[in-house]
């Protein structure tokens, strides 16, 4: 299984972008609005954990790295804004290699993006290491957290100090945890004591296969820990993404999701909007959530409702 969107390949080398710009190419508009959902990877590459089971971990972005990540991710923010009046209705959420949340402009940019009136959900892939203050500056109506728990990285006590933090400003999010045998009873203690209304989520370990009385326990953790089990199919099967739902990288360049190489065009220059269609997936399995959770084939729109990106059940926490 991958972790969090990371596949085990290094990321590309970051590019200057050209200037932020908020402009409309005409080929961007002449199909009319839609609701798009866009995973967006920058180049940052840096994270502050040094998690045995992550390829980034302890990665150090120099200077001129991180300016170019800045500009790659001010560009993206004027552009979502630059949609304003557009017809489109955009669903965004960070998938950085690294730590986002650390450097202020990410904090900037999510606060900023979900005050936009077109933008209906804004979230990120954390570890929650950063303070908390800036999510006040947010609509927290439209913003959204996917926390991840790293045992061994901080202590139960100090992130669960973050999570109430998060309860007391009403900010939606989840928390999860990678199913390492010596995380599970972590996993157990975190359960109960999160408040009842946040979601633990559990990942499969990569290269991990899980026996049905280690799948139970899990299970008995995470409810629906059986979709992140086992790989699904997914060969020529339907699937959202490349038509409502795309992965834009730090130059813009669009791409049906993270785990598919072929290009669909760019963002900037509206030459992506000729090629969304309904396709079926080209490769035979996906084995990470932020992509087989838009596989047609499976429930998980269903069950996730309006908490698609922040995987957040809809109907959580469970009656009865």
């Amino acid at each position: 299984m991958t972790f969090l969107g990371l596949p085990s390949t290094t990321p590309p080398a970051p590019r200057t972008p050209r200037a932020p710009s908020t402009e409309s190419a005409p080929t961007d508009a002449a199909d009319g609005g839609r609701d798009l959902t866009l995973l967006y990877r920058g180049p940052l590459a840096s994270c502050d954990y040094d998690c045995p089971y992550c390829p980034f971990a302890k990665r150090r972005d120099t200077p001129d790295q991180l300016r170019a990540d800045r500009a790659a991710l001010e560009r993206f923010t004027g552009w979502a804004a630059g949609r304003a009046g557009s017809g489109d209705t955009l669903a965004l959420l960070f998938t950085p290699w690294g730590e986002g949340l650390v450097r202020s402009w990410y904090r900037r940019a999510l606060a900023e993006l979900s005050r936009l009136p077109h933008v209906r959900r804004v979230a990120i892939q954390t570890n929650l290491s950063c303070r908390t203050d800036w999510l006040a500056e947010a609509d927290s109506d439209t913003l959204a957290l996917w926390v991840t728990y790293h045992p061994g990285q901080v202590t139960r006590e100090r992130f669960l100090a973050k999570c109430r933090e998060l309860d007391a400003m009403g900010v939606r999010y989840s928390v999860g945890v990678v199913g390492q045998p010596e995380h599970l009873a972590e996993a157990r203690r975190l359960r109960a004591e999160l408040d009842a209304g946040v979601y633990l989520w559990v990942n499969a370990a990569e290269g991990r296969t899980y026996t049905d009385a280690e799948a139970a326990d899990w299970a008995a953790v995470d409810p629906h820990f059986g979709y992140s089990r086992h790989a699904h199919p997914s060969a020529d099967r339907p699937c959202r993404t490349g038509e409502s739902v795309l992965s834009v990288d730090g130059d813009g360049t669009v791409r049906r999701c993270h785990f598919v190489r072929d290009v669909l065009g760019n963002l900037y220059d509206g030459s992506y909007r000729t090629q969304l269609r309904a396709r079926g997936c080209p490769l035979p399995v996906c084995d990470c959530h932020i992509g087989y959770v838009h596989l047609e084939t499976l429930p998980l729109y269903e069950l996730f409702g309006a908490g698609v990106l922040e995987r957040v059940p809809h109907d959580w926490p469970p009656r009865g």
